[in-house]
């Protein structure tokens, strides 16, 4: 089915063509862009709320500032699709988040209208000021805008850039997106704060209406500069509105509709004229112009397909009971425990419908925790109650992990406090690519001493790696990844069982070659050797559980027994389980034909799980064709990087 734009839109091929029209266009382009969102986004999928919230945003930065040059950046990018469209990307769209097509996200090598990568949060003010500070520096009359949400200021990297932005010879524009939404419903002190501000406009309708007053007056140049001066002065007195922001010396202006074009065009318009620092606060509603959307923005902030008429989300409808996800499994997993270990606590930052702890949040409000997009706090927080005895499960996506590594170090590891971590989508995790994969959390931990590192290659093995972290037998920091998607198992609700730790299991004995398998991807090994076997192929499969400790008496046996080998994992080999594994057979002095099937030392881009797994051949076809390869080689160790 072709989808095509409006009259306005199908004309504007880059921001040059938008400044062509009438500032009274604007409001039909708006329409025209928000309504080819719906239809591509419907049709082929993505996230969708959070760009329909930023239409007008959109096109009023495209058309008052002098973009590329004038260089915007986009925090998250969940709310950029309008700016690709505008930006010479809306015949291309269609293939948004598909196997070798557009990214999902501002990606600098994709267009030169994204000025910055970006995948996860609260980056743009840093980035933005960067750009400025360099165009000062070489004198270049260059605008930087950074446009952050709400949500999103949450992080200490975003306070961090406004400390420095509040004292920098700069001229930078903040775009504080304001909508109360992250994915799930903001937290915290700041969103009450910036409730507060947006509930009352007394400083701003007094500024305008003093303004206004005394432009009527002779000597109108002199008067509004005094104006100016004293509206300033009285505003610590009359809102809250400069308490923050501008204690950081960043002019405040706002709040505005964020939905009002005409509004936002002479507002920015006047902005851009403004040397310095400075911050706009714009009031804007995810989901905008799809009543649904609107309603229930934590459902539609990537919904699928679906049908644009009737709302209806289209779900896969199967004969059979399917696996849960991943996730779900922790969800129910981490209440059932709690409900027998009062010492059981849930932290996550910001993801607690994307992890599943909101199971828990509703269940037990006073034992769960979002902290928002703090990763850094997330972990030390967990740290500190775990010092008070507490079970900690720290639940944070593995790519999101990365932020928090010096926490994980120092206040974690060191201290040998037994922290449970979750990491959430580890391994590839498809269309959101490689700001979203999660690569690289093996290699990253099981270089820190203290850490136990699991890994589960189904519903049950979760559930009983996560009764085991929480025993009060366990006082280390305690790992357990697992991948975005569903399990493979229906019938996963079995007894809770202790699994000692660095223990592996032998799945299945074989004849001249094993494979050594951790977490998921066993299911691929498992799957490949029900193929081989019809082959006459008989390789042993080995479910190794831990990467850190190994089993080593396992590894022995092994060694031992067999002279190729075959090591898979969801993570970058680089570093990962299979180097562990070279790390063993060299220290043991045994001699093996080694191969390392994982993600390779590349950055891998973004497709469904399916064509990630082939192009990364660490898939059940991979594997096969590995184990054919392998029976006809002579002796020697490779690994498979491409």
């Amino acid at each position: 089915m072709q989808i095509l734009p409006g009259n306005l839109l199908r004309e504007i091929n880059s921001p040059d063509d938008l400044k062509k029209l009438d500032k009274a266009q604007l409001h039909e382009v708006c329409d025209e862009l928000r309504q080819y969102i719906i239809d591509i986004v419907s049709v082929h999928g993505g996230h969708f709320a959070a760009s329909l919230g930023v239409v007008e945003l959109t096109v009023a930065l495209h058309y008052i500032y002098n973009t590329p040059y004038d260089q915007l950046v986009w925090d998250v990018g969940h709310q950029a699709y309008g700016h690709k469209i505008l930006t010479g990307r809306r015949d291309s769209f269609i293939t948004n988040r598909k196997y070798k097509g557009l990214s999902g996200f501002p990606k600098r090598s994709e267009s030169e209208y994204d000025t910055f990568g970006v995948g996860h949060s609260s980056t743009s003010i840093s980035a933005a000021l960067g750009m400025a500070i360099a165009a000062k520096y070489k004198g270049e009359d260059r605008k930087s805008v950074a446009i952050i949400g709400d949500g999103s200021m949450t992080a200490g990297i975003a306070f961090e850039a406004m400390n420095h932005a509040g004292v920098s010879d700069s001229d930078i524009l903040i775009i504080l997106n304001d909508n109360r939404m992250s994915i799930d419903p903001n937290v915290g002190a700041l969103k009450e704060y910036l409730t507060d501000i947006s509930l009352s406009h007394t400083y701003n309708k007094f500024k305008e209406d003093v303004w206004k007053a005394l432009g009527k007056l002779p000597g109108k140049k002199f008067t509004r500069a005094m104006a100016g001066k004293v509206a300033d002065s009285l505003k610590s007195m009359i809102s809250k509105s400069s308490n923050l922001f501008e204690s950081l010396k960043i002019r405040y202006f706002g709040p505005i509709d964020g939905h009002n074009i005409t509004n936002l065009v002479d507002t920015l318009t006047e902005l851009r004229k403004i040397p310095g620092p400075k911050i706009l606060h714009v009031i804007t509603t995810k989901g905008k112009g799809y009543a649904l959307a609107e309603k229930e923005q934590t459902k539609w902030h990537a919904p699928g397909l679906f049908d644009k008429i009737t709302g209806e989300i289209y779900q896969k409808k199967f004969d059979l009971p399917q696996p849960p996800k991943y996730q779900d499994v922790f969800g129910h997993t981490i209440i059932e425990l709690a409900e027998k270990n009062e010492k059981i606590i849930g932290v996550t930052p910001a993801m607690p419908s994307g992890s599943s702890l909101k199971f828990m949040m509703d269940a037990m409000p006073q034992r769960a925790f979002d902290v928002g997009i703090c990763e850094q706090h997330a972990v030390t927080f967990s740290a500190g109650m775990a010092t008070q005895g507490l079970r900690v499960f720290c639940n944070i996506y593995s790519s999101f992990m990365q932020r928090a590594f010096d926490q994980a170090v120092h206040d974690v590891a060191l201290q040998k406090l037994p922290v449970i971590f979750c990491l959430d989508r580890a391994g590839l995790v498809g269309e959101d690519g490689p700001t979203h994969h999660g690569a690289y959390d093996i290699p990253y931990f099981r270089c820190i001493p203290n850490m136990i590192i699991s890994a589960p290659m189904n519903e049950s093995e979760l559930r009983n790696l996560m009764y085991t972290a929480q025993l009060e037998s366990m006082q280390l920091p305690f790992v357990i990844r697992y991948p975005r998607g569903n399990g493979v198992l229906s019938d996963w609700r079995k007894p809770l069982e202790e699994i000692q730790i660095g223990t592996g299991r032998k799945l299945k004995d074989g004849e001249n070659i094993a494979i050594l398998s951790i977490g998921h991807p066993g299911n691929f090994a498992a799957a490949a050797i029900r193929t081989l076997q019809k082959e006459g192929l008989h390789p042993a499969h080995y479910d190794m559980r831990f990467v850190k400790p190994l089993d080593e008496e396992l590894l022995h046996e092994v060694f031992a027994k067999y002279k190729k080998i075959i090591t898979l994992e969801d993570g970058t080999v680089k570093g990962g389980f299979g180097s562990a594994v070279l790390e063993f057979m060299a220290e043991n002095n045994y001699h093996a034909d080694v191969e390392l099937m994982g993600i390779p030392d590349r950055i891998i881009e973004h497709g469904t799980l399916k064509e990630l797994y082939a192009e990364c051949h660490y898939d059940e076809n991979a594997i096969v064709e590995k184990v054919k390869q392998m029976a006809m080689q002579k002796a020697g160790i490779k690994e498979t990087v491409l």
